[in-house]
């Protein structure tokens, strides 16, 4: 990488975990850790659940899996928001009229705490599995770009995320997620104004 790739990518992890810690500031409880006193506007909690499901392994394996097996998958993402549409409206207000805090705790007032704990242990082990492998993707491909070791790149990455969420809750989470997604939305912007590299090369030729 040269200088200025340094400095932009510095730049902006700099910026986007300051940031987040910002907005973050004042989490001193579970609730403001939690739920962030259920004071987050509508537009930052649907672009942070946007980032979250449009992730850096989204845009890693999503391409190699079209090209080897056809774009069978997307039928999952057609059917995503209508799926979201539909749990915000039915299960979503279950919740907050039972003041909880995740659904766990609600399994344990609607069963029992054995209920809570099987259901909790279940979705740790999934998404414990499920989070080593979205962090370690995009971790090959950073040590790639640093030239740094790829266990050494994941132990960063997972370092500077576990600091912001630990000291700004989900403020911190969906106020970075809010400029991932920018950014993200930025680049796909280019990317159709200007043409894929492949069709940029044909127009060069």
């Amino acid at each position: 990488m040269r200088p200025l790739d340094w400095v932009v990518l510095v730049s902006w992890l700099v910026l986007l975990i300051s940031y987040g810690l910002y907005r973050g500031r004042g989490s001193n409880t579970v609730n403001q850790f939690l739920l962030a006193g259920k004071t987050m506007p509508w537009y930052a909690m649907g672009l942070s659940i946007m980032a979250t499901q449009a992730g850096a392994i989204t845009f890693i394996s999503t391409p190699g899996q079209a090209y080897t097996d056809g774009m069978r998958f997307v039928q999952f993402y057609f059917g995503l928001p209508i799926a979201m549409v539909i749990l915000s409206a039915t299960v979503v207000p279950i919740f907050h009229r039972a003041k909880v805090y995740t659904a766990y705790e609600y399994l344990e007032q609607r069963f029992d705490a054995k209920t809570r704990s099987l259901v909790s242990l279940i979705f740790l082990i999934q998404r414990g599995l499920a989070a080593g492998l979205s962090l370690y993707a995009p971790a090959v491909v950073l040590s790639i770009v640093l030239g740094w070791p790829d266990r050494a790149t994941t132990i960063v990455m997972g370092v500077l995320i576990m600091t912001y969420i630990s000291f700004g809750g989900i403020k911190a989470v969906t106020w970075a997620d809010v400029q991932q997604m920018m950014l993200i939305l930025s680049g796909l912007k280019t990317l159709v104004e200007t043409g894929t590299p492949l069709q940029a090369e044909k127009a060069a030729v």
